[in-house]
């Protein structure tokens, strides 16, 4: 049977609908709390909460296809990808869950009926394993499902024992393969295509295992390996949806695939690291030296190399992302949204590093030359690792450059660099896991849960259901005490989607509770946090809440302003800018942007304007609820870094601005009143910050400008019109004293110099030399570039002394050079001041640290000098 790699997707999803699971759409690849990963690399990544206990879901069974990324580990290296037939980077992978709902048997059935059912493999060409003491797993496929034992494998804990982590839920697992044919040999032959994991039990520290009250189910089919298989395909890379991706190489490079392992292997990388690329930067990750921006970069620059190795001499990934959408938009049609977004940034890293391969090829080759010149036989790993690390060098072409030199490679010791970078990688990066306390999952757990009604209401008529003073649940909180307070209802906006959270009262006929803040620190659970100012609040107590409404009267004209200026940004600059994060607060809002250069005066002008003239419009600001499909297909604009449900709120400014989001808004755009850009900045590479305010704020900021320039205008005794002028007069004319200034310190410094020396002939030449305090090194230049000219014969050395610190130079005349190279003579020098130098053959910078080993460099230059 043939199916499209789509039609798969979809039968397997709609399979295990009809089993009553809900179909969950795939997470982004970047994984929304855990520390423990850099991208999502399995299936059950984003249901690991669930798990663990820590979260509850509407629903206790699951299907999806959830986008993954690997890069290690043990069947994912990303040195292997292109060598073998089914390692990739990207991939996607099907899977049922089952949360304490039903377990080995369902599970087994299921997976059965799909295979053999719709998926039409036949039953003697599918085989199962079991893990070698799990009896019950055995007899269902055996007695249940009716597979002959000599089709059954028990395999040991490394094939068929699955664990989160060292301790913690775990549990035996089933797989099914199914035989290719004589054809094919080894793992080739008998493909796994299905794993059923059953965690059945817990793991203490101590390595003992105890049953889980409550036994999950989590399976995991890779997409690819399936379609192989159903299509008929030898290696994963000749399926529907990566093959036209090696045509593109082809095409791009000229070579055939089929007929040179060597140029495969690099077609197969363009194929998988051109998905890899557009997926990872459409979900908001950017190449960067860091993190998860680190390994794109690698991938990126991976793909570039092998590029490199088939004749791609130029930019070439960016068009290949437009071929990654055109044949994944339809399971994934946010990636047309972002394509250009993505292009820009593949194109910009594309043009950054071919400019540094061929700096690197040119390191490489002194690193050969230098170890040819010492007399080594190998290149040392710390040699290779540089190559690797800061020119992006594959290790075999480091190795086969070397070995055209007559030269090989140290390899243990570049291992032991890449571990010490691995190690250094895993410190740097630390994500602030989402730390959930107890007292809130105990309180969703209690059903104490709130309705939120802000959206219409900023005062609303209660009752609290709960109250928490230091983590635990209270009947009460008395005046004075900190406390968090749950309502029934309220009008509170808990902060959410970069917006604040509402402050406020909270009011009964005896007490009052000032709100200070208002989080959601579980989904359902809004938690209003503040103070008793007076009486005492109760359980059950009819309350009266009230939301501070100027304040949120301020943060809704920033929220839709964010909107308006995302709008402006994509209208003036490009499609290529996608919101990067965002803080909407009540004085200011603050805006990150993917654009690849710093805003002119001249944008900044333009954007300001534009804002202004839609608020001045006075557009409609609609609020509606459809599914997250249809909104996408409707043009909407999906946040990189928001997780949304499969029902979402679409908010328009008229045809100008539509984006999915939760938060708070005007009714229309007149309501902001004023938009103010108050600064534009870098926050990394490709992203760009804008900091603006709106309202009664961005008029108290134009204000204050005006105040401050009057200011200026009194001191500088200058119309408004003239103060630019005036402060660049000022700035020459410092600009001369300060000339003048250096110019009478120099001549003092040569007076004194040429007053104070000391000259010693030795051989056919002189020694002139001068210890100096605190002389900035550029005087201290000047001053030798003086004195050999003014002494053609001889050597000038000159000492400055800083606290501990020395600078020295050394001198001669150019036509002296050819008999003394200063540039190598300081380096000597330098080590016996404790401290280093370096320049050209006739004059030379160093430094040190040790002042009393002065007189030792200067027998030493009159050692050299009688050499010569």
């Amino acid at each position: 049977m043939s199916l499209s790699t789509h039609e798969i997707r979809e039968l397997f999803l709609s399979f295990f609908e009809k089993k009553g699971h809900t179909r969950v759409k795939s997470a982004p690849l970047v994984p929304e709390s855990d520390p423990t990963l850099l991208f999502v690399n399995a299936g059950m990544v984003p249901f690991k909460n669930v798990f663990l206990g820590l979260e509850k879901r509407p629903y206790t069974r699951a299907v999806s296809c959830q986008k993954c990324l690997r890069v290690s580990g043990k069947h994912n290296d990303l040195e292997q990808v292109g060598y073998t037939s089914r390692h990739h980077t990207f991939f996607e992978m099907l899977g049922n869950f089952s949360f304490g709902d039903y377990f080995k048997e369902k599970a087994i059935e299921f997976a059965w009926e799909f295979v053999t059912q719709y998926l039409k493999l036949p039953e003697d060409r599918l085989f199962v394993s079991v893990y070698r003491d799990d009896e019950e797993a055995f007899r269902i496929w055996n007695e249940k499902i009716g597979i002959p034992e000599n089709r059954i494998w028990r395999l040991g804990e490394e094939d068929n024992f699955w664990q989160m982590g060292d301790t913690g839920p775990c549990g035996p697992s089933s797989e099914i393969y199914v035989d290719r044919g004589e054809e094919y040999e080894g793992d080739e032959r008998y493909l796994e295509i299905w794993n059923l994991v059953f965690m059945q039990f817990n793991r203490d520290e101590k390595g003992n295992l105890s049953p889980l009250p409550k036994p999950n189910i989590d399976t995991g089919m890779g997409l690819e390996r399936i379609a192989s298989v159903l299509q008929g395909k030898k290696t994963n890379y000749e399926i529907d949806v990566i093959y036209p991706l090696i045509e593109f190489g082809e095409e791009i490079s000229g070579v055939k695939y089929g007929q040179k392992e060597e140029s495969d292997v690099a077609l197969r990388v363009i194929a998988d690291h051109l998905r890899a690329l557009t997926f990872a930067i459409s979900d908001g990750v950017l190449p960067s030296n860091e993190g998860r921006g680190y390994v794109i970069r690698r991938i990126l620059r991976r793909a570039l190399r092998f590029g490199y190795k088939i004749g791609i001499q130029k930019p070439f990934l960016n068009q290949g992302v437009d071929k990654v959408v055109e044949i994944m938009k339809p399971a994934y049609p946010e990636l047309s949204m972002n394509a250009s977004f993505v292009k820009g940034v593949v194109k910009s890293e594309e043009e950054r590093f071919l400019r540094t391969l061929k700096a690197g090829m040119e390191a490489l080759e002194e690193m050969i030359q230098k170890a040819v010149e010492e007399g080594r036989k190998n290149l040392t790993g710390e040699e290779v690792f540089k190559a690797y690390d800061t020119y992006g060098f594959p290790l075999d072409l480091v190795e086969e450059v070397a070995k055209e030199k007559g030269l090989g490679i140290d390899l243990e010791g570049f291992r032991s660099e890449m571990e010490k970078q691995r190690e250094r990688a895993r410190k740097h990066f630390k994500v602030e896991a989402k730390e959930v306390k107890p007292v809130y999952t105990h309180l969703k757990d209690l059903g104490k849960t709130s309705h939120f009604v802000g959206y219409d209401h900023l005062e609303k008529e209660t009752q609290i259901t709960a109250v928490v003073v230091d983590d635990q649940i209270k009947a009460e909180a008395s005046e004075g005490q900190e406390a968090e307070v749950i309502l029934e209802e309220t009008p509170f906006y808990p902060e959410g989607g970069g917006q604040v959270g509402d402050t406020g009262i909270i009011e009964s006929s005896t007490a009052l509770f000032k709100v200070e803040d208002t989080q959601r620190p579980v989904e359902g659970v809004i938690v209003h946090k503040g103070k008793v100012i007076k009486g005492t609040i109760k359980v059950g107590d009819r309350v009266f809440a009230r939301v501070d409404k100027e304040r949120r009267k301020d943060i809704m004209r920033n929220h839709t302003a964010t909107h308006l200026l995302h709008s402006a940004l994509r209208s003036l600059l490009g499609e290529h800018v996608r919101q990067a994060g965002s803080l909407v607060a009540d004085k200011y809002l603050r805006f990150d942007f993917t654009h690849f250069e710093p805003l002119s005066e001249e944008d900044i002008k333009r954007i300001e304007n534009l804002v202004n003239e839609k608020i001045r419009e006075n557009l409609e600001v609609s609020v509606k609820e459809m599914a997250y499909s249809e909104a996408i297909r409707s043009g909407a604009i999906a946040i990189f870094e928001e997780k949304y449900g499969d029902r979402v709120r679409v908010i328009s400014a008229g045809d100008f601005s539509r984006e999915l989001c939760g938060g708070t808004h005007v009714k229309r755009t007149g309501d902001i009143g004023y938009f103010k850009i108050v600064s534009e900045s870098s926050v990394g590479a490709g992203v760009r910050r804008i900091v603006a305010k709106t309202g009664r704020w961005a008029v108290e900021e134009a204000f204050q400008d005006k105040v401050i320039l009057d200011k200026v205008s009194k001191e500088l005794n200058a119309k408004k019109e003239e103060i630019l002028q005036k402060l660049k007069t000022l700035k020459e004319e410092l600009k001369q004293k300060e000339k003048e200034l250096s110019d009478l310190r120099k001549s003092i410094l040569k007076d004194q110099i040429l007053s104070k020396a000391s000259k010693e002939t030795v051989g056919d030449l002189d020694l002139v030399w001068y210890v100096a305090e605190k002389v900035p090194a550029e005087d201290l230049r000047d001053t030798a570039d003086m004195l050999r000219q003014k002494n053609k014969k001889a050597l000038v050395f000159l000492v400055s002394k800083n606290g501990e610190r020395l600078s020295t130079v050394i001198a001669v005349s150019k036509d002296l050079s050819q008999r003394i190279n200063v540039g190598e003579l300081i380096k000597e020098v330098g080590k016996i001041l404790g401290g280093g130098g370096g320049g050209r053959p006739d004059m030379a910078q160093g430094g040190g640290t040790k002042a009393d080993a002065i007189p030792e460099a200067l027998e030493f230059l009159k050692k050299k000098l009688r050499e010569v």
